[in-house]
């Protein structure tokens, strides 16, 4: 038996290669499906499963790819129904696999089709549970992410199920289960998730807050409290991921096509979005003006999610080498309006005699030296960062708020501006730019690097 968790940063997701006697089979998999493929290639297995837990709101499943390359066989669990040919479980379902087994729990909660996968050994003993949404380290699923049209449950019903789900088939697995979610730090799939990418029942059993001795009333309670507002696409991949798909190969065809400067400026005169997928710092030094920074060293896909309209028609700028990269990424959450990319990137637009705009960063001990004088400070990390901690005096407008919000930043007053690193502060300023706002710095390291400096860093409720 051979088990392979593939992490993937940008999506805080996993998917998961099981093989035994050289069959194999993979959970969840994301959209690309080649590292699926290279890997069973490598270990000389076929691929005989595609086991679903859910459909998945935060990106596009490799699934149907897979099945059409491979023959494997599509598995949901109860209640799923989509419109392309597969498995439909049984509640404690059974599939062979070689000499192990995997066996179907059907744990709605996340949404109504929501299963996980219980892994049997070759002595038929619970080894490991690939929980998808259900269960994750330290928390569990959001209950508000079905799609509406299939699932006409609230919130609250849906936590009604997953108390249910929870504590008849989750709590009775034994402790040294090991448990392998879908999901890691960073995913808006939960609230809370821990840092860890697998843990074990036991451990969870003592930590988690969702499987604490608690009434069913105030379990709903919680899971359902402080819910944030999912990024927009999430619905939008449901249902591609219910409807089925073009397949990876075919969009890629399409969208990766090679565009000149002129080619460029025209389509962005008509109101195609102009994505800049290069480093913040690089980005910084000279970018097409009107342009999005979203770089693909941070959570690339969640931020083009929460940002860009899934239908809006977008071209790409990226670094030599990173125009496939940049456009690939787009695909696996969704986003296929791509029309293509800026041959030879950034330095030709300038060779062509375009004009750039650029982003003025400063250190952090600059940046103290000039709220000393009292210029305002801006900060874009979510309410819950800015309430832990912040630069006395600040301004927080959240980076999944600011375009709708720049009216508040008075055009006569120069300002100060940082996210926790400096990832989320290109995005801003790109943003920013792009608003006609620039009378602003913006600060390298972010908080991190300015609660270092003499800086009063307070803390307490977000200012409004």
């Amino acid at each position: 038996m051979y088990i392979e968790q593939l992490y993937t940063g940008c999506l805080s997701e996993a998917a998961y290669y099981i093989e035994s006697e050289g069959q194999a089979a993979i959970v969840d998999p994301l959209r690309e499906t080649g590292p699926y493929l290279n890997l069973a290639k490598q270990r000389g297995a076929t691929i005989k499963f595609v086991f679903e837990t859910h459909f998945h709101a935060d990106f596009v499943s490799g699934h149907v790819d897979l099945a059409s390359i491979t023959g494997a066989e599509i598995v949901y669990g109860p209640q799923a129904n989509p419109a392309y040919r597969a498995t439909i479980a049984q509640d404690g379902q059974i599939f062979n696999l070689g000499k192990v087994q995997i066996k179907v729990l059907h744990t709605p909660g996340h949404t109504m089709e929501s299963s996980c996968f219980l892994l049997l050994d070759e002595n038929q003993k619970p080894h490991a549970l690939f929980s998808g949404d259900t269960l994750f380290v330290g928390a569990v699923g959001r209950p508000d992410l079905a799609v509406k049209s299939a699932n006409p449950l609230t919130p609250a019903d849906l936590a009604n199920l997953m108390y249910d789900s929870l504590q008849n088939k989750i709590m009775s697995l034994p402790d040294d289960v090991i448990v392998y979610p879908a999901h890691g730090a960073g995913s808006s799939c939960g609230k809370g998730i821990g840092k860890e990418t697998f843990s074990s029942i036991g451990v969870q059993k003592a930590t988690n807050y969702a499987l604490q001795p608690m009434s069913r009333e105030a379990f709903i309670e919680e899971v359902t409290r402080d819910l944030p507002p999912p990024p927009p696409y999430y619905f939008e991949d449901a249902k591609i991921n219910m409807q089925g798909y073009d397949s990876y190969d075919s969009v890629m065809a399409r969208n990766l096509q090679a565009l000149s400067a002129d080619e460029i400026v025209a389509l962005h005169k008509v109101g195609i979005l102009v994505l800049d997928t290069r480093h913040p710092d690089t980005f910084s030094q000279g970018f097409i003006p009107g342009s999005l920074n979203i770089g693909l060293n941070g959570q690339f896909a969640i931020w083009v999610g929460t940002l860009i309209d899934i239908n809006q028609p977008i071209v790409v700028v990226a670094e030599a080498g990173k125009e496939e990269e940049s456009i690939m990424r787009l695909a696996r959450v969704g986003y296929e309006n791509v029309k293509g990319y800026l041959k030879g990137g950034i330095q030709t637009w300038i060779h062509e005699g375009y004009g750039v705009d650029m982003v003025e960063s400063i250190g952090p001990e600059s940046a103290a030296d000039l709220t000393d004088k009292g210029l305002l400070v801006l900060d874009v990390r979510n309410p819950e960062e800015f309430a832990q901690g912040h630069v006395e005096g600040a301004m927080n407008i959240p980076l999944s708020k600011l375009a709708n919000k720049t009216d508040r930043l008075d055009p006569d007053l120069d300002f100060v501006l940082h996210c926790k690193s400096g990832y989320r502060s290109m995005i801003a300023a790109s943003i920013l730019k792009s608003k006609g706002v620039d009378n602003f710095v913006n600060v390298t390291g972010g908080f991190d690097a300015l609660q270092k400096t003499r800086i009063s860093v307070v803390s307490g409720l977000v200012k409004s």
